[in-house]
């Protein structure tokens, strides 16, 4: 028994040496509609957000229920409860546009600190989040509209993603 349990110690450790080294070919991988990514580049968004646009970028629209090959767009809405995108892809599942809107979803330190900055003493009540990104013109529009409230006075405020008030 001991001598068995030697030799497939032996072996256990010899085999691996006698290996043989093999050379694959070089695989770049690239994601799918990345521009769209680069593009809203949500660094600061809230989580659902990045996933949704993440799930609309890498969406296989060739292998979709919906695709058939005579049409030139396709027109594909992605839902969660905080928001949703609705996105057009041409015929070989790049994006060409978007308009997203998500609601009451965290809100981007600089956003934040402008509006309690410039109204100290309102509570913020509900954000809106809306994008609209184009293939050839990027972001078209990326900006919040948010519901501040102080006592009975309501007031609403649009503020860009850098915090600068529209």
């Amino acid at each position: 028994m001991k001598k068995f349990l030697l030799v497939f110690l032996i072996l256990g450790i010899t085999a691996p040496l006698m290996a043989q080294d093999i050379e694959l070919s070089e695989v770049v991988v690239t994601p799918a509609n990345y521009k769209y990514l680069t593009a809203v580049d949500n660094q600061e968004a809230a989580v659902p957000v990045k996933l949704l646009e993440q799930k609309v970028a890498n969406y296989d629209l060739m292998h979709s229920d919906i695709y058939d090959d005579s049409y030139a767009t396709y027109t594909v809405s992605f839902y969660i409860p905080e928001g949703k995108i609705v996105a057009a892809y041409d015929g070989e599942g790049n994006i060409i546009r978007t308009i997203e809107r998500f609601d009451n979803t965290k809100l981007p330190d600089a956003v934040r600190d402008a509006v309690v900055e410039r109204f100290p003493n309102w509570i913020m009540a509900d954000n809106s989040f809306r994008v609209t990104y184009h293939n050839k013109k990027g972001v078209n529009h990326k900006g919040y509209k948010i519901t501040l409230k102080n006592g009975d006075q309501v007031l609403k405020v649009k503020v860009d993603a850098d915090g600068n008030f529209m």
